[in-house]
């Protein structure tokens, strides 16, 4: 089954409206420039009232790994979702390596712009050759915590200037042989400019791991609109039960 995130979640009702229509992940947006940025101390009132069952996963965007780690703890997150656009995907890997999660440890997820990976294909074993190494590197020890660690990349239509929400899609024809060669080494979910109209053709096409979900479903920049919610989430499942 199709994973499906909501994500830029800022108020309760709007995470209520996500759980109740069969989401499997929130998203909190933890970037000051992003018109969705949610305080930890707001984020972690909301995670409360969630079922633990849904992932809430921070989303974060050049965040120092320290602070990054401070934030999961304090709200209750169970996953952490790094923006990758200036630093190479090793930058907060490599950090995240030295902390011991042991049995809760949070789910990672790292999202890139399609654009990048479209510029030099070979980006992609490559990719996956640095993460077999970083996770050969890790105490044997540590690994059942960390072995998820890089297995899921999300791919965007973000910039360095929007990492999310931009509400544009990319082109998915034109990367289709790229994700199908992804999917060889990881789980592949496609995010930018989905709404309840394009999705299922986006699951149909790509037949990803999972899909994301910002401003398509909104009524608003940080409001959510239950219709598009309720209407995206059944579009996806639809989707699959005619494949």
């Amino acid at each position: 089954m199709t994973w499906v995130k909501i994500c830029g979640i800022t108020n309760l009702g709007d995470a209520h409206v996500a759980v109740e229509a069969g989401a499997d992940a929130l998203g909190f947006v933890f970037y000051e420039k992003s018109p969705r940025n949610i305080e930890p101390e707001v984020a972690s009132k909301i995670v409360a009232e969630l079922p633990s069952t849904v992932e809430k996963v921070g989303v974060f965007v050049d965040t120092p790994v320290e602070t990054a780690m401070d934030i999961l703890h304090r709200v209750g997150l169970t996953g952490m979702q790094w923006h990758l656009f200036r630093a190479h995907p090793l930058s907060s890997a490599d950090g995240l390596k030295a902390y011991s999660f042991g049995s809760d440890a949070p789910k990672m997820y790292y999202c890139m712009p399609a654009s990048w990976l479209l510029e030099d294909e070979s980006r992609i074993p490559a990719l996956a050759e640095d993460f077999e190494h970083l996770l050969d590197s890790v105490p044997a020890e540590a690994r059942p915590g960390v072995a998820d660690f890089f297995r899921t990349f999300f791919l965007d239509s973000g910039t360095p200037e929007q990492p999310g929400g931009t509400g544009k899609t990319f082109d998915w024809q034109e990367v289709l042989p790229l994700v199908e060669s992804m999917k060889k080494n990881f789980n592949v979910v496609i995010a930018g400019g989905l709404n309840p109209a394009n999705v299922p053709e986006a699951v149909r096409l790509l037949q990803p791991w999972g899909v994301d979900v910002s401003s398509g479903v909104e009524a608003r920049p940080g409001k959510k609109d239950p219709h598009k919610v309720e209407a995206f989430i059944r579009a996806v499942r639809n989707q699959q039960r005619t494949a």
